[in-house]
């Protein structure tokens, strides 16, 4: 039997928050309409090398960043030796972790501790996977396979973008950045959402569609009860420009 294509790629950096929440999107969908995905890398420390961050972001994105490309580095490592197929699990494994299990900062005297081996043992124990993987944490020689998936996700959508980013039907359908969302609609809308989301890309002249004012992303990192009912603050959060 020959090589089947994946249905959609979704290329990923572990640290944002808006990739994770369109990654769980993204699994509601693959369940009900029986997609395979691929979870490639895109890394906002190498999207961004070219910017001064202290003129351009919060002072804790360059730390933020940086522990995600170092995060990255571990998923080639793990990608190298045991497949494909291990990436998303880990990337959930990473994504509970920062998102679902901690509220406050990550910082600790001006480093980002996601990307310590403290953080990263437990998501490799919990896995089965062996500790020195650990290792590839300072791996530099790993940047260039980042930096190819990042370029590569890049050169779908052009460089104005952030992540996520997903590809649909590769090689030769449709990529898009986002969508960018800040809560899980339910599996109905879930799918529907999709629907609409590849409707629109798949049009030829569709460029764009934007708002800035937007609530929260409804996470417990960002101090949000995800469990209670009721109406939530609008957040004007960054424009696409400020890729986080």
């Amino acid at each position: 039997m020959g090589f089947m294509p994946d249905d959609l790629h979704f290329y990923f950096d572990p640290v944002c928050p808006f990739a994770w929440m369109t990654g769980n999107w993204v699994r509601q969908v693959q369940d009900q309409r029986d997609y395979s995905v691929d979870w490639r890398f895109i890394s906002l420390r190498q999207l961004n090398a070219h910017i001064d961050y202290a003129a351009h972001f919060p002072p804790e994105y360059e730390a933020g960043h940086t522990a995600g490309l170092r995060l990255l580095r571990v998923c080639a490592s793990v990608r190298r030796e045991h497949g494909r197929e291990l990436m998303n699990p880990l990337y959930q494994a990473f994504g509970k972790r920062i998102f679902d299990e901690h509220t406050g900062t990550y910082l600790v005297e001006g480093r980002d501790v996601r990307g310590t081996e403290a953080f990263l043992r437990p998501a490799l124990t919990e896995l089965g996977l062996p500790e020195h993987h650990a290792a590839a944490l300072d791996d530099t020689s790993l940047d260039a396979e980042i930096q190819a998936e990042t370029d590569e996700a890049l050169a779908l959508t052009g460089r104005d973008v952030g992540t996520p980013i997903i590809h649909v039907d590769p090689p030769t359908g449709v990529a898009f950045f986002g969508p960018v969302i800040s809560r899980l609609p339910d599996d109905a809308d879930a799918l529907e959402l999709w629907d609409h989301v590849v409707g629109l890309a798949r049009f030829p002249g569709f460029a764009e569609l934007k708002r800035s004012l937007r609530e929260k992303p409804q996470l417990k990192s960002f101090g949000v009860d995800v469990d209670a009912v009721g109406e939530q603050e609008d957040w004007h959060g960054g424009s696409r420009r400020t890729k986080h």
